[in-house]
């Protein structure tokens, strides 16, 4: 199992104690967000919709690589890896 690095953005850190960076441990991208909201409930309702899914405007990137246009959920991280959560902003 890799072990990698999660930056967690500023409008998540109340549910990390406020800590910018994390570590999680798994093979792919959704291993690592389950791992995530095992140690970190308070991160769940942010990231994952009711069926377990990522929240359509949550961003996920590995070593600045968007998984949208990876494998999703399923795409594979290495030890060492810095796995990015990015929520979208709206405004007007």
């Amino acid at each position: 199992m890799s072990t990698v690095s999660v930056r967690i953005p500023t409008v998540l850190r109340a549910a990390t104690s406020g800590e910018s960076l994390v570590t999680a441990s798994g093979e792919t991208v959704g291993a690592v967000l389950d791992t995530l909201v095992a140690t970190y409930p308070g991160l769940a309702p942010n990231l994952l919709d009711e069926d377990g899914g990522l929240r359509k405007f949550v961003n996920v990137y590995v070593n600045d690589e968007d998984i949208r246009f990876m494998g999703k959920l399923e795409s594979p991280v290495t030890e060492g890896d810095e796995v990015a959560i990015l929520p979208a902003v709206a405004g007007g």
